[in-house]
């Protein structure tokens, strides 16, 4: 379920006057409308506010798209309300935390910004943010605060009702008139003349607190999506360490024992079951990085260009890469020289809480000093096998504990090498995989769902 398109869906229900049912014994919005004229007339003769600024391209007929019930009318933002932005404020003067000398909102362009010692403007009032990238975006003030010159505050009247305002100009999506520029803003002259679907006042607070109760419901979902994400993403912890510790498909006492496997390669090899406490299963053996993968490889970048991996080439999110560059060989960065080949797992040594690990999945890359990049050797060790084992918290979350630094906390090398893993036979490796997958992907798909 899309719940932002369906909160788009609720406001323009609302906006149209289709989401509550309409009284005939509302006082129309016409008689409304007058009274709000009235009003503002009278302050703009005694001088307490200003004759709202029109455009160069206004019109005196508005133009709606669509037709409105009964007792509701068609006005402007400016005829409706008062739209004054604030004034400058210094960066200096703001500050990034409430304090007894610093108690009071500041709003820009964004939203809030920090807070301040004076204010400008007290009651509760709509904000529309008329500076940078999100310009357009409403927020609500309330009780005293400090606006500058990039947030505009929206003046009522008649008791216009506050959060009807508040949710029909977000329905208005006042971005569109922005300017495009490279630093985006909204005019207040043009924004005033944005056409305005006005209900009767009784209506206006039926139709905010609809909104409200259907808004309280989809933050039920998404609070529910977001735990389902939550619970999911430790499942998908809980396989991993049950498949690493030997706990997630059945043993078979008929594959052949990891050790002999570990003997092959090295005669000499001897288990490092000594100082770690946890028992494995019968056939696995714990052993040291240095003795299940290859030894790293450098290589310096050839012909014109090269494939490059580097920190920003990992989704960390899904572990996987996401771009492999191509760059120049002349400007090939100084870090570039990690031989890498299809089916190795790059581990960062860099952050490794962050977890930049992925599988290469196209030989001869080169990847960034930065990586540790585990190639399996293949009579040992299964690369899937590999793969799951470097992203499982027991590797990650141990190797976190040798990092050393301030700026950029890292591991080294021989951390890696030294570090113990949990190696069972290969067979039992290759079923542990397809029984990754099959969970895996009943969990992704429920993922993939939520996300519809």
């Amino acid at each position: 379920m899309d719940t932002k398109k369906l909160r788009q869906k609720i406001l323009d229900l609302a906006i149209r006057g289709k989401l509550v049912p309409q009284d005939p014994n509302d006082e129309p919005a016409s008689v409304l409308l007058e009274r709000i004229k009235a009003e503002k007339g009278r302050l703009i003769k005694e001088g307490k506010i200003k004759n709202s600024k029109k455009s160069v391209k206004t019109s005196d007929t508005p133009h709606y798209p669509y037709l409105l019930p009964n007792r509701w009318c068609l006005s402007t933002l400016g005829e409706v309300f008062t739209l004054q932005a604030g004034k400058n404020i210094t960066a200096k003067d703001i500050k990034d935390t409430t304090t007894e000398l610093h108690p009071y909102k500041c709003y820009g362009g964004n939203g809030v910004r920090g807070f301040v010692a004076s204010y400008n403007r007290e009651g509760d009032f709509s904000i529309i943010g008329r500076q940078g990238a999100l310009c357009g975006n409403i927020n609500i003030a309330k009780g005293k605060f400090y606006a500058t010159e990039h947030a505009v505050v929206v003046e009522r009247y008649c008791d216009i009702d506050l959060m009807w305002a508040y949710y029909t100009l977000t329905a208005l999506n006042l971005n569109q008139y922005a300017t495009a520029t490279a630093q985006p803003g909204l005019s207040v002259a043009v924004i005033n003349d944005v056409c305005i679907p006005i209900p009767p006042q009784k209506e206006q607070e039926r139709i905010s607190k609809e909104i409200e109760h259907w808004f309280a419901l989809i933050d039920q979902i998404e609070q529910g999506k977001a735990d389902l994400q939550t619970i999911i993403k430790q499942a998908k912890a809980k396989i991993l360490d049950l498949a690493i510790h030997g706990k997630l498909v059945p043993q078979d006492p008929n594959d052949e024992p990891a050790i002999e496997l570990l003997k092959r390669i090295n005669p000499d090899f001897i288990p490092c079951d000594n100082g770690h406490s946890e028992k494995l299963p019968q056939n696995w053996v714990w052993v040291k990085g240095k003795n299940i993968f290859l030894p790293m490889k450098s290589t310096k970048p050839k012909n014109n260009e090269f494939q490059y991996i580097d920190i920003d080439s990992i989704d960390n999110k899904q572990q996987i890469i996401n771009e492999i560059k191509t760059i120049k060989t002349a400007n090939a960065p100084s870090r570039a020289s990690r031989y890498t080949q299809k089916n190795d797992v790059i581990f960062s040594m860099v952050r490794p809480y962050l977890r930049n690990i992925a599988k290469v999945v196209t030989d001869n890359c080169i990847a960034s000093t930065g990586f540790y990049v585990c190639s399996a050797i293949p009579q040992i060790l299964n690369s899937n096998y590999c793969y799951y084992l470097m992203v499982s918290d027991y590797v990650v979350n141990g190797l976190n504990q040798f990092m050393k630094g301030d700026n950029s906390p890292s591991i080294n090398k021989g951390h890696i090498d030294e570090w113990l893993f949990p190696l069972p036979p290969l067979t039992e490796q290759q079923r542990i995989v397809q029984k990754i997958e099959e969970l895996f992907s009943v969990l992704d798909n429920i993922q993939n769902a939520l996300e519809v």
